[in-house]
């Protein structure tokens, strides 16, 4: 790995979930409102929160965005609410929010790119909570951007927002029509491609995560696909001490992506002292 190219990592500056033919985006609970808030506050269009949820965790949200927000936040009773948002998983906030700049293709990643890359490539996940859940981890391990497959995933809605907390508003999600031709175009920028796989001997405890990296997760129980496999540079497994065989995709991407972390911030030390 040490041959190829130093790749950079990308600002992140994803946006979330529902989204209508005008551009404007739905963003549901507090962790997806107030990422955007944090981030861009001035997209946001509408935020709507329920007057009879008078908690503690509503008013301090209420103290945050009204000086922000100002006419544009106003206050919807509960069917109001389940109407906007089309169930009832809304915690008592429902936004409605311009589309902001985000990296959407591979090219402009690889144009941002300024430092050693960690990307997550998600293989097969369809169901949007893991999906969420795996932004969510990405975002929290630094991670440059998720890359999945156009037709073999789950893509960015309500759910996906929510269940992310807050990381669907940062966290790059690149759609792309061929996978193992982007994991080959990755390859030839000089990006080494990891994949999991619980039929090998080497574990990720094994390898080393300090250059550019792309971390590939396959779907719990069908794994990555053949194809998808055989265009890893290599593979490696979590080690499974107990009775189970396996970790759902999150926590699995979590395990990987954190162990790659230690292994950069510990290399970031030993240079620096």
């Amino acid at each position: 790995m040490s041959d190829r190219e130093q790749f950079a990592g990308a600002k992140k500056s994803h946006s979330s979930k529902q989204q209508g033919g005008d551009g404007k985006q739905m963003l549901l609970g507090f962790h997806a409102v107030i990422a955007r808030l944090r981030q861009d506050p001035e997209s946001l269009r509408t935020v709507y929160v329920d007057p009879a949820r008078r908690d503690r965790r509503m008013q301090d949200f209420i103290k945050t965005a009204e000086p922000i927000l100002g006419r544009r936040l106003h206050q919807a009773d509960t069917e109001r609410l389940r109407t906007l948002a089309g169930n009832d998983r809304h915690q008592g906030v429902v936004a409605f929010a311009d589309s902001i700049s985000k990296v959407q293709t591979l090219d402009e990643l690889l144009d941002a790119l300024t430092g050693p890359a960690l990307l997550l490539i998600l293989d097969g996940v369809t169901d949007p909570h893991n999906l969420g859940a795996c932004l969510r981890v990405a975002d929290g391990a630094g991670v440059d951007a998720v890359i999945v497959p156009k037709d073999r995933s789950a893509h960015l809605n309500a759910t996906v927002s929510k269940v992310a907390s807050g990381a669907a508003e940062t966290m790059p999600l690149i759609a792309v029509t061929n996978l193992a031709r982007t994991m080959r175009e990755l390859q030839e920028a000089g990006v080494w491609v990891i994949g999991t796989d619980d039929q090998t001997e080497k574990t990720l405890y094994d390898v080393d995560f300090t250059g550019p990296v792309a971390l590939v997760m396959g779907a719990e129980g069908e794994g990555m696909r053949r194809l998808t496999r055989e265009t890893c540079d290599e593979l490696v497994k979590i080690p499974m001490l107990g009775g189970v065989e396996s970790l759902n995709v999150s926590v699995a991407s979590g395990v990987s992506l954190y162990e790659a972390r230690r292994q950069r911030i510990a290399k970031q030390s030993k240079a620096s002292k």
